[in-house]
């Protein structure tokens, strides 16, 4: 199961540094040397971390695979996968990794179902994509407020959203 660690951002000086914006709350691990990382980059499959290191609160990170600046500038937006157990949890109770949300019921805090996960988005915000039962989408975000339970064995999650939000449809 591929999940997604990271999103190389700009290059950081000119050997071939780069940031990398963090989508795991496991950077140490996912991002220690000799990892190697898929990406969707035809030119560059996969990444080898050489070395990676905290710099004013960003991770940076040399692969083996980038040689200088250029390289770089061509990588900038890429994500960063890795394979992981599909038994595996996140270490921190509170995170979830995609594939075990994607599916889930989502039900409101009276126990009605209201419809179920198909995607997950991230960007500053993480957002939960929620199929209606009517099959209307609607985006929730995943924060602790909206979303105060996430059951994964019992394959739902609860949600309190405030009023009119699930009434704002994407399609």
């Amino acid at each position: 199961m591929q999940v997604v660690v990271g999103r190389i951002g700009r290059p950081h000086g000119v050997r071939g540094d780069v940031n990398v914006e963090s989508r795991t709350d496991e950077p140490d691990r996912r991002f220690a040397q000799g990892t190697v990382l898929g990406t969707e980059n035809a030119a560059y499959p996969q990444l080898t971390v050489e070395s990676y290191r905290w710099h004013s609160g960003r991770l940076l990170v040399h692969f083996a695979e980038v040689s200088d600046r250029t390289d770089v500038e061509a990588l900038r937006g890429v994500l960063l996968s890795t394979d992981v157990d599909p038994g595996e949890d996140p270490s921190d109770p509170d995170e979830f990794y995609d594939h075990q949300l994607v599916g889930l019921t989502v039900v409101d805090q009276s126990g009605a179902t209201l419809g179920s996960v198909s995607e997950v988005l991230h960007g500053a915000q993480d957002l939960l994509v929620v199929v209606r039962i009517d099959g209307r989408h609607v985006m929730v975000p995943f924060v602790a407020a909206l979303v105060p339970e996430v059951d994964v064995a019992s394959g739902r999650l609860v949600v309190d959203p405030p009023d009119g939000l699930l009434d704002l449809t994407v399609d």
